[in-house]
């Protein structure tokens, strides 16, 4: 590890010390190759360690005088579920390193072997690269979001009439949990994570993230819980039912194929500090000289922040699932009401997490939205200052508003209003955003292509699922409101409208950095377009048949909202399909699109003033950081010098600035 880190440093520091490989390592041959890490030897090692968790399981109840036929396959899939993955991960060589250095074995010279992408195949291995990480991010987390929207089309489609079409109860609510669940866990808290992997190590001038092996790890445990997810559909009951919420004591006595959402949490969960805890690190201890706190970028700012919320509010939710699978396995009897549980105590640690996870999903696309908008609006961010201290504030104060997720839930009626205050107050420094976000356009020169389409599509999207936000944090509007799909609308405003138009935005943003390649733009209006109006159309008429009576999480209902839901599905198919325009135009532009400059956008921030895509360990001396991150139309302001005669200037915007593609 110190000689690896010492190669990075000496990397940066000295231009003509560039790491290289020193040629792969001769193959190996016959029942060898089995033994090498790859996806040779992942296949038997998971299945040697589900085994192995099998057999430990069994004994376990054994042991404990426990009936040991108690349903054998739940078991199997338990002990597998815990088991199985730590095989894959050793088996694709995600441990090798470590396992070499607790068993003492000499140091090997590392010859960068792991690190980069020199093929299309390092993509699909180990890798320590922040860069490779972040793609393996971003098109992962693409792929778990097409399967997501599938699973909506699927529910979509039962909903467009009353009465039951082709999906009963148990498999509606199935579709519409794994959907929820992939959603969240899978998109875009994920999603978030890969672009911040990618440009969070370039905006600091750093070479790399302060644990690569970790992130590569946190990486490989993503996939791990979606396939978990998306495999409960094989479960012989069906997949877990409970809503992405889990629910006690439904998620206890519900269908076995809750198991597998309790244990796929975990796994995303552990991603999840993983990767905080490395953006921690890394933003404390790894910025350029004269990167002061204050000259970080907002969307470093939006990553500390979100870093230190996961790693506060993550262990409620992993605690909450534990205690769901110690009922259904164990026999304890938190949840249980007759045996002396406390049922609500599930829903207060579920939302002790799950209410700072909406800000999870919402701080890194301020950030973004932040970059774009003051780039494409040729202008400094407006209160900037206030706009960092913002991020804290709803850091600290999204810890006070869990209950107002339980008005209804029959807890202590005092708990209420404060839980009605912080909720309110918790708008006031959101808002401080969406005004500094639009005072940073006022007068500038706007330049309205893709990646600030979907900037100020957020904004739009953001503020009216805010609005109805504030709405359901009184307490009177709430009692009324809930349970209805007004409740359905608010939370797609405020998640998918706002997260997924900063997660886009961030895309088409970065895409030239990532790829080397420009995006076509005509098609990125298009799927922006197609995507605002099939969005809006899916989801607006939401609040009005919520407030007319109009019950969520049901697969059928009254036919007087049959015209509506009908609406409803035929514009959430369009909304769909608006996506596969993305896809078609990342795939064609990413082999055969213009190439980039390394600067298109013409912005300050560091990550633009290198190659693109950048080099491996990102620079070839060391940045100075002399300036801050938006100073657009300040007169001589300078940003970074990585040679004595190569300095960045900020004059105001001129036409020939308007961006290139």
């Amino acid at each position: 590890m110190l000689d690896s880190l010492r190669a990075v440093t000496e990397a940066a520091v000295h231009p003509s010390i560039q790491p290289t490989r020193s040629g792969p390592k001769p193959p190996r041959t016959g029942w060898r190759r089995l033994l090498a890490p790859g996806w040779l030897r992942a296949p038997w090692m998971t299945a040697l360690f589900f085994a192995i968790g099998t057999g430990i399981v069994v004994g376990i109840r054994s042991l404990a005088g426990w009936d040991p036929v108690w349903d054998s396959l739940l078991i199997a899939t338990v002990g597998g579920l815990i088991a199985a993955p730590l095989g894959f991960l050793a088996g694709i060589g995600a441990f090798d390193y470590w396992t070499k250095y607790a068993l003492g074995s000499p140091t090997e010279p590392d010859d960068h072997s792991g690190h980069g992408a020199y093929s299309w195949r390092d993509y699909f291995r180990v890798n320590t690269d922040h860069k490779v990480i972040g793609i393996q991010y971003v098109v992962t987390t693409v792929v778990f979001f097409l399967a997501g929207g599938l699973l909506a089309m699927v529910f979509r489609a039962e909903l467009a009439k009353p009465g039951m079409q082709f999906l009963d109860g148990q498999s509606y609510n199935g579709t519409i949990s794994v959907h929820a669940s992939l959603m969240i866990f899978l998109f875009v808290i994920p999603a978030f994570a890969g672009l911040a992997n990618y440009v969070l190590p370039l905006m600091i001038g750093a070479p790399d993230m302060a644990f690569p092996r970790l992130n590569a790890l946190s990486y490989w445990l993503l996939p791990i819980a979606g396939v978990m997810m998306l495999g409960s559909f094989l479960w012989p009951g069906g997949a877990f039912g409970a809503g992405w919420t889990g629910y006690a004591p439904l998620s206890v006595v519900g269908t076995d194929g809750n198991v597998f959402f309790n244990m796929g949490v975990q796994w995303a969960g552990a991603s999840s500090i993983m990767t905080a805890l490395n953006f921690l690190v890394t933003i404390i201890t790894m910025r350029a000289p004269g990167m002061t706190f204050w000259r970080m970028p907002l969307l470093v700012w939006a990553n500390f922040s979100t870093s230190l919320l996961v790693v506060l509010a993550t262990p409620f939710i992993a605690g909450s699932q534990f205690f769901v699978l110690f009922d259904r396995l164990m026999d304890t009897n938190f949840f249980d009401f007759n045996e002396g549980g406390y049922v609500l105590g599930y829903q207060h640690i579920f939302w002790f997490y799950s209410h700072p996870a909406v800000y999870i999903m919402m701080l890194p696309g301020f950030g973004i939205a932040s970059e774009v908008i003051s780039v494409m609006s040729r202008k400094p961010i407006f209160g900037y200052r206030l706009m960092a201290l913002s991020l804290i504030a709803i850091l600290i104060l999204g810890f006070s508003v869990w209950a107002h997720h339980m008005f209804v839930s029959g807890m202590a009626p005092w708990l209420r209003v404060p839980m009605m205050i912080t909720t309110l107050l918790i708008a006031v420094p959101t808002g401080i955003k969406v005004f500094s976000w639009l005072a940073t356009t006022w007068e500038g020169r706007i330049h309205l292509n893709t990646p600030m389409l979907w900037a100020l599509g957020f904004v739009s999207m953001f503020v009216i699922g805010g609005l109805s936000g504030i709405f359901l944090g009184a307490v009177p509007i709430d009692i009324h409101a809930s349970d209805t799909y007004f409740i359905v609308a608010h939370i797609h405003y405020v998640l998918l409208g706002g997260s997924l138009f900063t997660i886009f935005a961030g895309f088409y943003y970065w895409f030239p950095k990532m790829t080397g390649r420009m995006y076509n733009e005509r098609l990125g209006k298009i799927h922006f377009w197609c995507t605002f109006l099939g969005f809006n159309a899916t989801f607006f008429p939401m609040h009005i048949i919520g407030l007319q009576g109009m019950p969520r999480r049901v697969a059928d209902y009254d036919p007087q909202f049959g015209t509506w839901n009908l609406v409803i599905s035929i514009a959430s198919f369009f909304l769909g399909a608006s996506f596969l325009i993305f896809i078609y135009n990342m795939i064609v532009s990413w082999r055969h699109g213009e190439p980039a400059p390394s600067n298109p956008w013409r912005a300050m921030t560091i990550e633009w003033q290198v190659s693109s895509p950048p080099p491996v360990f990102n620079f070839d001396q060391v940045p100075q950081v002399v300036g801050g991150p938006y100073e657009y139309g300040v007169p001589g302001a300078r940003h970074a010098v990585f040679n004595g005669d190569s300095e960045h200037a900020s004059e105001p915007a001129t036409d020939s600035q308007r961006p290139q593609h």
